[in-house]
């Protein structure tokens, strides 16, 4: 039975967190939905798995209680439990950025359409920039654009700094897995000067849903955050997998590779990884595989 996925977002003032918390959680469970959902003073961030009419009653609920249509819904399918169990958090942003003067309540770019975002990509004066972590682009990204080789979010600012001007790039075009990023850069950047900065509605995974494979200016496939790794157009999932052992998404290749042992090492940690550390992560592989056996 395939189980539907949903991502949202919203930007949106939110308060009394903990009995929002409490009772989106009963509700979630009550559904037998399992992902993770992020909740904080500025709004909702979340991706949930679960069966179809369970998420379309969550998402029911979230539209009622905060609107979240009238943010970002996307949904896709899973032929497999994309998470292992339900989370929901309160945290200070639902996107972590650390820069107040980044508040899309208050300001954001322009929003492209994924049917209009190939022409604008293409216009020369146009600087296009991946907002994504370097572990997401290694996996898949639009030709031409601009990889900031960072490893988390907050440091997005320290690269506008080193990288970007507004005197000379007047005219950017940003892009995320799902535009939840793009929205607070883009207000970062509006704040600092910039002078028209656009970002993909709904982020890579609007694009690939929509826009047909033969018309993609989009190379490789998409890191997601769940048990599917990556997908690519039509929202399909691929043959990317994840190295249990540091979490790096892995190719193929890096699958075949002899530094690959399933649920301990892979061609990127097998330099670091201890005999003490490797023994340990083969005896929980060993549980598992055992476990799956008897059920």
């Amino acid at each position: 039975m395939p189980f539907t996925v949903a991502a949202f977002y919203r930007f949106v003032p939110l308060d009394d967190l903990p009995s929002f918390k409490a009772a989106l959680a009963a509700f979630c469970a009550e559904r037998e939905a399992r992902g993770t959902i992020l909740i904080a003073p500025e709004g909702v961030n979340g991706t949930i798995a679960g069966t179809k009419p369970a998420i379309a009653a969550i998402i029911d609920e979230l539209d009622r209680r905060c609107g979240i249509r009238r943010g970002e819904v996307k949904f896709s399918e899973a032929d497999a439990w994309p998470f292992a169990r339900l989370k929901i958090r309160i945290r200070p942003e639902i996107i972590t950025m650390r820069a107040p003067e980044a508040n899309p309540s208050m300001q954001v770019g322009t929003y492209v359409e994924a049917q209009d975002w190939n022409a604008l990509i293409a216009d020369p004066e146009v600087v296009v920039v991946d907002t994504r972590n370097r572990y997401e682009t290694k996996v898949g990204g639009f030709e031409g654009a601009i990889d900031p080789g960072i490893d988390n979010f907050t440091e997005f600012k320290d690269f506008v700094a080193a990288s970007l001007d507004p005197k000379a790039h007047r005219k950017v075009a940003m892009f995320c897995t799902g535009g939840i990023r793009c929205e607070k850069a883009s207000a970062y950047m509006l704040s600092k000067g910039f002078e028209s900065v656009f970002h993909l509605r709904g982020g890579i995974l609007k694009y690939l849903e929509e826009v047909p494979e033969d018309d993609s200016r989009w190379r490789g496939d998409c890191y997601v955050f769940d048990g599917r790794v990556a997908v690519g157009h039509g929202l399909e999932a691929t043959d990317w997998a994840a190295c249990f052992g540091c979490g790096a998404p892995l190719s193929p290749d890096d699958q075949a590779s002899s530094a690959y042992e399933d649920g301990v090492s892979c061609p990127h940690c097998i330099d670091r990884l201890t005999e003490e550390k490797a023994a340990a992560l083969r005896e929980r592989q060993r549980q598992m595989t055992t476990s799956e056996t008897a059920d």
